[in-house]
């Protein structure tokens, strides 16, 4: 596989603004003198005004990262947008991973949707009795693009990886100090991840390096050594093709495949800086030490490739090593794994998989191995066994117990042999926790949780966990409870919680409620003492804080309010980066559907808003998919967070309403998910759009609506087949489902089983129909499946064929989602310009035409 040409490169470019089918008219807000390319440039980047660009540049806020002790907390400042230089830096497609051959780096995330984030700075902070304390802004090397620090289990260190334009670089800090250093020879290969973690003694790290003395990566061949060939010899049922994600293509592919997927494994002694190496070099995709530091749990890719999958459905061998013999690895075999490129469609391989290892033991393996095949369509009284199998992995491996619907994890308890297992059933959105004693099958299960994923008001949270002094995570337990954190979803929005369940009368308490006028989140215990506690707390004004909370006295509370009284104490103080925001105005709304579905938005109005005054405003959604129409309605989200705008919400400083994250439930049987899909779209939007103009906010003669991914399926349809907006921004979209025929979304049936629900869904088959103006937004490199620059380049020519006011931009390198600040510039000067000339310059509508008589 070539890298990106520079001819390539240039072309996608020249198409970054794109063509218009019609003149537009000058926006409203003129732009900086930055952004003053002719309107239907071809070329070039373009930028919306200062006003705009002022909020976009400005630092966010950092994010914490805990110490697993607790009484230190690292401030990451994350770099939002980093320049289209790094976006654009060349690399390979590789099994569904993006390699930058210059420096061995992961070009993306997984998946192929956004570009790696780098750290712009972090500041050491210790936590000492609710007391604001001194930070320590530590120094990173020039140029840096370090990772998410990693804390070792007993909180004295701390490592991460720096990506440099030759290396990824493994640097170790010192938690007392702030103090950093970088690890010499230790050059890491992070392509197929788990490329660094602390083994159970806190003191070594577990790295993937780079092997030495590689050579330089195989030729492209001038002439092809033959052609690419695949072969399907027939098999019974349909498989997911959904993942194919920058597949392999050729013999050159697999060889560069080889080549980069190799790693060294090494341990590094933090202390002294020095270097182990373990075995030889191979191509290691999962590595875990257990807890007793002796055994590593390892699984290598083995031939043959396949080019309809990634590399995680590749051939597998499943090892554990005994690594107390440095020199002398003794290697046992716990599975052989074949190629994996007929899942069914949302199913799991056959076969162990989820491999982890026991908490509460020295070197015990965990795993699942389906029943029905991976297939949801197959009714079975099981559709997993959970295998359980001791160390030295010379006996045959124990069925512990089974489970009535999918594996999805299990949690160890403090207590030897108590733990908590989940399940979820894909056909009913539903989801089980039991808790089970492994070490006494015959002892019953107790049901804990049963309730629908799309539960949101009764959602129980998640248990707390800590980390035991080898590493392991374990439930915090004092005695016989447990904690459980949560968001807090309610009818007023939500409000986050910490309980106290007891597991033996299964009966809680609240500990703590965030109070209705800010957003706090628990962020963990501090230390040994559960009742004081870390949270994270932000309003619509003040920008998110660490704060010590100290439980006190019980009192009497009403239902779901904090059972406690409780003081707390700022620890950090960090300041707002975006003052003109704060005038930014927004608030719940509630509503109904025509059918009586409670439905929600946020609504935002611009700064200086007077109430009554009728605005051009955005709406932008996201479509969800219920089983049941009672959890459909129930509200999600907060309007007490400290507000910042990304993308669309920008345009509030260009005096435009936002009718933000509307409720969007598509209701149905999950089976037949989109059977109804069209006409609840369509009422979803019109009561939001009634909505907003009964409260008085939006003009109805200027609403226009804009989502991304499937939220762009959602605006090209209603332009579709609604007249209830007077333009849209779709971008990243998905537009026609027949070039996705294995499913989308909670669609589970193939084209060929529900082909005309495919063509209804499709606003490709329906661009005849699209004369309100729609502005198309695509990454030109997405590697999501669904949503290819294909997608949006046919969409444009249907409409432009068709004679519909249209333009397309492509986005150079961008995948998914956008990553640029070049990219999210132009992204947002776009929908401005659009939306000024389509929406808030917009004539009056014309009535409707007599139809011509025949």
């Amino acid at each position: 596989m070539a890298i990106k040409s520079t001819l390539t490169c240039l072309w996608v470019s020249l198409l970054a603004a794109g063509a218009t089918s019609a003149p537009l008219a000058a926006p409203a807000a003129a732009p900086s003198p930055a952004a003053a390319s002719a309107p239907n440039s071809t070329s070039g980047y373009n930028q919306p005004p200062k006003a705009i660009l002022d909020v976009m540049r400005a630092p966010s806020p950092p994010v914490p990262v805990m110490s697993p002790t607790r009484d230190r907390m690292l401030l990451v400042s994350w770099q939002d947008y980093p320049s289209i230089s790094r976006v654009g830096a060349p690399f390979l497609r590789l099994a569904g991973v993006r390699v930058e051959p210059g420096n061995h780096s992961k070009h993306d995330t997984p998946g192929g949707y956004g570009i790696t984030p780098c750290a712009r700075s972090f500041d050491l902070v210790q936590i000492a009795n609710g007391a604001q304390t001194p930070q320590t802004h530590i120094t990173l090397p020039a140029d840096a693009c370090p990772g998410r620090p990693l804390w070792s289990a007993d909180g004295k260190r701390f490592a991460f990886e720096n990506v440099t334009k030759d290396s990824v670089d493994l640097w170790i800090g010192d938690a007392s100090s702030g103090a950093i250093r970088r690890v010499p020879g230790a050059r890491l290969n992070p392509m197929l991840e788990d490329q660094m973690q602390w083994m159970p003694d806190q003191k070594t790290l577990l790295v993937k390096l780079v092997p030495q003395r590689m050579g330089p990566p195989p030729p492209e061949p001038t002439i092809p050594d033959g052609p690419s060939i695949q072969e399907s010899n027939g098999s019974k049922g349909q498989s997911s093709t959904y993942e194919n994600r920058d597949t392999l293509n050729n013999k050159h592919d697999e060889d560069l495949f080889d080549y980069y997927a190799a790693s060294q494994l090494a341990l590094v002694d933090a202390a002294g800086a020095t270097v182990t190496p373990l075995g030889t070099p191979g191509r290691y995709e999962s590595l875990g030490p257990a807890p007793d530091g002796r055994h590593l749990l390892v699984t290598s890719i083995r031939k043959p490739y396949s080019y309809v999958t990634t590399f995680d459905r590749f051939p597998q061998e499943v090892e554990v090593w005994d690594i107390a013999k440095r020199q002398n690895i003794a290697v046992q075999h716990i599975a052989s794994l074949p190629l994996a490129d007929r899942v069914p469609i949302g199913g799991v391989p056959v076969g162990p998989r989820d491999f982890a290892w026991r908490a509460t033991e020295p070197a015990t393996l965990v795993w699942a191995e389906a029943l029905d095949g991976g297939d949801w369509k197959v009714k079975v009284p099981a559709r997993d066994k959970l295998m359980l199998q001791k160390a030295p992995f010379t006996s045959a491996p124990l069925e512990i117990t089974r489970t009535e619907q999918r594996y999805m994890g299990i949690s160890w308890t403090e207590q030897p042999g108590l733990a908590l297992l989940q399940e979820y059933d894909r056909n009913r959105h539903w989801r089980r926790s039991f808790l089970v004693n492994v070490d006494d099958p015959q002892q019953p299960q107790r049901l804990l949780w049963d309730l629908s994923t799309d539960e949101k008001y009764a959602n129980p949270g998640v248990p707390v966990k800590r980390q035991l002094p080898n590493g392991s995570s374990v439930l915090r337990q004092e005695g016989d409870a447990i904690f459980l954190s949560g968001v807090g979803s309610s009818p007023d929005g939500d409000r986050p919680f910490l309980d106290k369940l007891d597991l033996k009368t299964l009966k809680s308490e609240r500990l703590f409620r965030s109070d209705k006028t800010s957003y706090e989140q628990f962020l963990g215990f501090a230390g040994a003492d559960t009742h004081t506690f870390l949270t994270w707390r932000q309003s619509v004004i003040d920008p998110p804080n660490a704060f010590l909370r100290t439980l006190g006295a019980p009192i009497d509370a009403a239902a779901g309010e904090a059972a406690f009284v409780s003081n707390s104490a700022a620890i950090t103080r960090i300041p707002d980066p975006t003052p003109v925001v704060r005038e930014i105005k927004k608030r719940l709304v509630k509503y109904k559907r025509a059918d009586g579905l409670d439905l929600s938005f946020t609504l935002y109005t611009p700064p200086g808003y007077q109430e009554g005054t009728r605005v051009p405003t955005i709406l932008y959604a996201y479509p969800l998919d219920y089983a049941d129409a009672s959890k459909a309605g129930q509200t999600t989200g907060s309007q007490e967070t400290f507000t910042r705008l990304r993308q669309y919400r920008l345009l509030l400083l260009a005096g435009y309403a936002i009718i933000d994250n509307a409720a969007f439930p598509i209701v149905g049987d999950p089976k037949k998910a989109y059977d109804t899909y069209m006409e609840q779209l369509v009422a979803d939007a019109k009561a939001a759009v009634d909505e907003s103009v009964r409260l008085g906010v939006a003009d109805p003669d200027r609403i226009g609506v804009t989502g991304h991914s499937h939220g762009a399926l959602m605006t090209a349809n209603l332009l579709a087949h609604s007249d209830l907006f007077r333009a849209g921004v779709a971008t990243s979209g998905s537009y026609n489902k027949t070039l996705t025929p294995f499913g989308f979304q909670s669609e589970q049936r193939s084209v060929w089983e529900a082909q005309d629900v495919y063509l209804k869904v499709s606003p490709f088959f329906f661009a005849d129909k699209m004369k309100t103006p729609i502005l198309i937004v695509h990454g030109a490199d997405d590697a999501n499946p669904g949503t290819t620059p294909l997608q949006a380049s046919k969409l444009y020519e249907a409409i432009r064929g068709n004679g519909g006011t249209t333009r397309l931009v492509l986005l150079p390198h961008e995948p998914h989602w956008y990553a640029a600040m070049e990219s999210n510039e132009q992204l947002v000067y776009e929908m401005l310009r659009w939306f000024d000339s389509y929406v808030k310059n917009a004539p009056p509508r014309t009535p409707a035409a007599e139809p011509a008589p025949r």
